[in-house]
């Protein structure tokens, strides 16, 4: 048996761990609590709370603790908010970039309205649910508080669909968005499948009401047109693509975008569009050319753009952004340009825009240290950064999305 000792509790960690005054990360423990653990390595198990902090609080979910989903449950609002936005502060100042972040919208909404769960074989039958934190171990989960309520039969969906892939005894990923026709469901893990297999996923879409049924990207069945509500638009997301984690948030981040750009922004570049509700928002009053690698994301902006009376010219290109950046000849011309990378970032596409004569730039992250390191290179080429503004839309997750405006003095823009 391992020995427990007593530490205390000085700070929250970047993805809510309690830090001790030592350096020892201790899940679920708050600043200033003192706390018995047994100690693994840099890390430290949660054996008893002998000082508990007055920030703590009842959790909302019978699954925290165990489910890796979310770390602050256990944390107030108030405290809650502002670690979140003492992440992006933190970021920004290891950037050298002097600004203060706006204070923290809260963008859960009615909750989460993707989700994806893992199927496994657990003595004999197939279980859903998610990760334990830091571990390969299934916990499984009869519905996960944090969704929309159309989320909440996810995981009775899954073990039906696990039937004709052998019932978790491969490992099967399954992917959930509520969409307005229903859930659309993309099955990830189990690779290709026989005709009989196939034929029998069909059955089970029916008889589960599946707006959507795909394997990796590709159509089982599509009983119903997938879209979501975004603005005065419907989105068309293709099988298995990205779409923002909540309504609220994708709302939220949609109007500080177009507040961004807002003014004689008359042509515009919306760079990593995904399906369209950035492209969208800003057609209301611009040009767009949206610019994405996924050709399926692109079909939803132009079929979504046709669906919407009043927009002005809405034009995408496929390209790869990672490999291939818009060079700085290639964005001539735009009066902004807006960025939505993955969690790695837009380094490459960053230094294009730094070296361009576009005098607005409208970043959009997830991730605090790559977007301040993206940022850094535009303020160094001459943007002011003039807001940054950190939503919430991962609750009682250590993510937060950011959008920040950059815009150049005429004096300081570069000449190709």
């Amino acid at each position: 048996m391992i020995p427990t000792e007593t530490v205390t509790i000085g700070r929250l960690g970047a993805r809510g761990d309690g830090i001790a005054e030592d350096g020892t990360a201790v899940a679920f423990a708050l600043p200033g609590e003192r706390v018995a653990i047994r100690r693994d390595g840099g890390r430290g198990e949660l054996v008893a709370i002998e000082t508990p902090s007055p920030d703590r609080i009842a959790p909302v979910c019978p699954y925290f603790t165990r489910c890796g989903g979310c770390a602050t449950q256990h944390l107030a609002p108030g405290p809650y908010a502002a670690w979140k936005h003492a992440q992006v502060a933190h970021a920004l100042e290891q950037a050298g970039l002097d600004r203060v972040p706006e204070p923290l919208i809260d963008a859960h909404g009615e909750g989460r309205r993707r989700i994806t769960l893992h199927v496994r074989e657990i003595d004999g039958r197939a279980e859903a649910g998610l990760m334990a934190a830091r571990s390969h171990a299934l916990v499984a989960i009869d519905w996960c508080p944090i969704t929309v309520p159309a989320l909440h039969q996810v995981p009775e969906v899954a073990r039906a669909l696990a039937a004709p892939l052998g019932h978790g005894r491969k490992p099967l990923d399954v992917a959930v968005t509520a969409s307005e026709a229903g859930l659309d469901v993309d099955l990830r893990g189990h690779g290709p499948v026989a005709a009989g297999v196939r034929a029998a996923l069909v059955r089970l879409a029916d008889d589960l009401d599946l707006a959507r049924l795909s394997l990796h990207g590709d159509v089982v069945v599509e009983r119903r047109a997938v879209t979501v509500v975004s603005g005065h638009a419907r989105l068309h997301p293709p099988p298995g693509g990205f779409l923002q984690a909540t309504g609220a948030g994708e709302a939220t981040l949609a109007g500080l975008v177009r507040e961004g750009i807002a003014g004689k922004a008359k042509r515009v570049a919306d760079l990593f569009s995904g399906c369209g509700p950035f492209t969208l928002a800003i057609a209301r009053g611009s040009r767009v050319h949206a610019v994405e690698s996924e050709a399926g994301a692109l079909a939803g902006i132009e079929r979504s753009s046709r669906g919407v009376q009043g927009l002005k010219t809405v034009t995408t290109e496929r390209r790869d952004l990672f490999r291939r950046p818009l060079l700085a000849h290639d964005l001539a011309g735009y009066d902004a340009v807006v960025f939505d990378p993955p969690r790695a970032g837009a380094q490459a596409q960053a230094r294009q825009i730094a070296e361009s004569t576009v005098p607005l730039a409208v970043g959009v992250s997830c991730d605090a240290g790559t977007f301040a390191r993206d940022a850094a290179a535009l303020v160094a080429a001459g943007f002011a950064l003039e807001r940054v503004t950190p939503v919430d839309q991962f609750r009682y997750s250590g993510h937060v999305e950011m959008v920040g405006v950059f815009r150049r003095a005429v004096a300081t823009r570069r000449r190709l």
